[in-house]
């Protein structure tokens, strides 16, 4: 089994896309690198390895498949929460 760390990144624009799609996948340094990019974009990070593993079998730009569809929901509701919560705490304050 790989123990080398592993990401993927996924896109979901409702008026453009069908489906989410595989925008990023990687392994070893390319994995570390895509998770620094969405940290230093303040994307959410959701660790899953099953759905990572699962996400690397696909082909860049590529739509999610239906069967997919459930675990991905799952991680875009997530998204979502956080994003409100954001929202509602409002901007950070500068400690003293």
């Amino acid at each position: 089994m790989d123990k080398r760390k592993k990401a993927a990144a996924l896109s979901y624009q409702p008026d453009k896309d069908k489906a989410p799609r595989l925008t990023a996948k990687g392994t070893g340094l390319l994995a570390e690198r895509i998770i620094e990019v969405a940290r230093l974009h303040g994307v959410p990070i959701r660790e899953d390895p099953d759905l990572v593993e699962t996400l690397a079998q696909l082909d860049w730009q590529e739509h999610i498949p239906a069967s997919l569809y459930q675990a991905v929901a799952e991680v875009l509701a997530f998204v979502y929460r956080l994003n409100e919560q954001r929202k509602t705490a409002g901007p950070p304050t500068a400690q003293p």
